[in-house]
């Protein structure tokens, strides 16, 4: 496991990924949205005009150079810091736990427990079967088929976090049956399962049977993806 700080770590990797992106405008969206800041915080960052950055986002301005790169990149993370460093934590505590930013996408865990329900209304997600227990203490997002092909069961199972009191959910999911059948080699399950990307009439018709035995509560949600982690960065 690499000992540099976190954020020099985040750092290089965004910096690399708007570099080496098809679409670099894009990935520089994607990330200024991930750390929740807005074209205008961007740009009074880095004493510029707005329609600068909105220019870069959309291609109609030639693609940033390694230098405005880094400079944008060093504004974001002196932003997220100055906020209290919560993006950068994160990051932290995903690549403490030994996996990559590309399997887990959001990993969180909140001061107290609090009800599944408002975790659920936060992302305008549909509870199909209820659990053995209605708190969570914290979440996890992963990408499903990142976390099925590349992660033993016991790497697997270390994706909860700090506790099972948490809610995992799976993105890119078409119908929720591998994540659901990979969910039953692990012991023991989290309080909640959500499924992201399917509506309740396309879930693989055993998953709320799996569910009910395992005992976890199982949900659906359909919501634009990037709109969810948005939600979650600011929940609870």
């Amino acid at each position: 496991m690499s000992s540099r700080p976190p954020r020099e770590e985040l750092a290089e990797k965004v910096a690399g990924e708007i570099t080496l992106s098809d679409d670099p405008g894009a990935t520089l969206r994607k990330w200024r949205t991930d750390f929740t800041v807005s074209q205008t915080e961007l740009a009074e960052e880095l004493s510029i005009s707005s329609s600068v950055i909105s220019d870069y986002e959309s291609g109609r301005r030639e693609s940033p150079g390694i230098a405005v790169v880094r400079r944008i990149v060093t504004a974001l993370l002196d932003i997220d810091e100055r906020r209290g460093g919560d993006r950068i934590r994160q990051y932290a505590r995903v690549i403490s736990a030994g996996f990559e930013s590309d399997i887990v996408q959001d990993l969180r865990e909140y001061p107290t427990t609090i009800p599944l329900r408002r975790f659920y209304e936060a992302i305008d997600a549909t509870e199909v079967v209820s659990g053995t227990s209605d708190r969570i203490s914290g979440h996890t997002v992963i990408d499903s088929i990142e976390a099925i092909t590349r992660l033993s069961s016991e790497e697997f199972y270390r994706l909860y976090g700090q506790s099972t009191n948490r809610a995992l959910m799976f993105t890119g999911v078409t119908r929720g049956e591998s994540p659901l059948v990979a969910m039953r080699v692990v012991n023991p399950t989290p309080n909640a399962v959500v499924l992201h990307g399917l509506r309740e009439e396309d879930l693989w018709k055993h998953a709320p049977d799996l569910a009910r035995i395992d005992g976890f509560s199982l949900a659906v949600c359909d919501t634009n993806l990037e709109t969810t982690l948005e939600r979650l960065r600011e929940f609870p």
